[in-house]
């Protein structure tokens, strides 16, 4: 996840773009900030993903394929 104060930093940059705008350097460096902030959500749900294993009610493992490749590829570096 982000530090803290990159995530304060994103909050305050969205409160004063709504009370008084941003400056061209505040936008470049908000639209920074989000980039960075999606890449970390994108890294740690992937992460979730790989450890989730579906189960039909009989309990036979019906992980999707894709899935199970990707966890395959991700154990093997």
């Amino acid at each position: 996840m982000l530090e803290k104060e990159k995530l304060a930093r994103i909050s305050e940059l969205s409160r004063k773009s709504k009370s008084e705008g941003l400056t061209p350097a505040e936008k470049k460096e908000q639209a920074h900030l989000r980039q960075a902030y999606l890449e970390a959500f994108r890294s740690g749900f992937k992460d979730h993903l790989h450890t989730i294993k579906v189960v039909d009610p009989n309990g036979d493992d019906v992980t999707p394929l894709k899935l199970k490749q990707s966890k395959e590829r991700r154990s093997k570096h």
